[in-house]
């Protein structure tokens, strides 16, 4: 593993700055203390690392991490924000994208849980868009995750095989 000096650091500073906001009278940066601007400042000391480091499979979890934390403040703060499965199926994609272009793995992966968060994040849509082309569209909807399983089971046996 790399060095971790970018890690460290960012962690120290964010870590500090937690506790010195947590520690203030400051009523407006109240609202940041708890879990979720700790996960937040964890993935960008990752992200950080992964970047500026040269630590690439650190981006991944940054990205996991800080997304979680951020879409947990988020949906607290701002009504009109999902707070629906499909937002963090969204951030993995967004980390597996993000991961590929410096690793140059993943990008299958991330554009399957992108298409993924977009159906289920667009899924009252889609059901008026099937519903109006053939009325065996809720068949379809209704059995959907049968047909991700046995994709899941098709990738899974491949890797098997090339072992």
């Amino acid at each position: 593993m790399k060095k971790q000096r970018y890690f460290l650091g960012i962690l120290l500073i964010g870590f500090g700055g937690y506790f010195l906001v947590q520690n203030t009278e400051v009523e407006l940066l109240k609202q940041f203390v708890g879990w979720p601007t700790l996960m937040m400042i964890v993935g960008i000391a990752m992200l950080w690392q992964g970047y500026a480091g040269g630590d690439y499979a650190l981006i991944f979890p940054g990205v996991i991490l800080f997304g979680f934390g951020l879409h947990f403040h988020v949906v607290t703060h701002l009504h009109i924000w999902p707070d629906h499965i499909g937002v963090f199926i969204l951030i993995v994609a967004l980390a597996f994208i993000l991961s590929f272009q410096m690793t140059g793995q993943g990008l299958a992966q991330g554009l399957l849980f992108l298409a993924i968060a977009v159906a289920l994040l667009f899924q009252d849509r889609l059901n008026d868009w099937i519903g109006t082309i053939e009325s065996n569209g809720s068949l379809l909807l209704q059995y959907w995750p049968i047909l991700l399983v046995a994709v899941g089971f098709v990738f899974f046996m491949k890797q098997n095989e090339k072992k």
